[in-house]
């Protein structure tokens, strides 16, 4: 009877810290995804770069190009929507809207961003998976 009373005295344990863990990463995710939000928002695409996963981010580096494209577009609206769906253990997706409003014409267009997010249990950091936005598309 004492070895079940301290087994489940320390499955309970367990389940408290693992629910503790779960409840930080949701934080830190509620955190990346906000200052992520708010810094597209803001049109800054290179400062956005950085929360991309940094092996995928040496890989792909942001060419000159991308810069430019990045460079003739401003963020009317970032919509979030639903917010972000869990797609596995560490993993999350979000699917955003942003409008974009080109600087030379003053004409508005729509994107749509499907993010992937993973994170990181080593760094403790929800990382980018998906890359910046693609603004090419039509």
């Amino acid at each position: 009877m004492r070895r079940i009373l301290s087994l489940l005295v320390a499955l309970s344990t367990l389940f408290a810290l693992a629910g503790c863990a779960t409840k930080t990463r949701s934080d830190e995710l509620t955190t990346t995804l906000k200052a992520y939000g708010s810094t597209l928002r803001w049109g800054d695409f290179r400062s956005a770069a950085q929360f991309i996963e940094p092996s995928r981010r040496a890989a792909h580096p942001l060419s000159q190009l991308d810069l430019a494209r990045y460079q003739q577009v401003r963020v009317s609206e970032y919509d979030d929507g639903a917010g972000p769906v869990p797609s596995g253990e560490f993993d999350v997706q979000q699917t955003v809207l942003i409008n974009l409003i080109n600087v030379h014409t003053q004409s508005e267009r729509s994107v749509v961003d499907h993010q992937t997010w993973h994170y990181d249990e080593k760094t403790k950091h929800w990382w980018l998976t998906s890359g910046l936005p693609d603004i090419t598309q039509d």
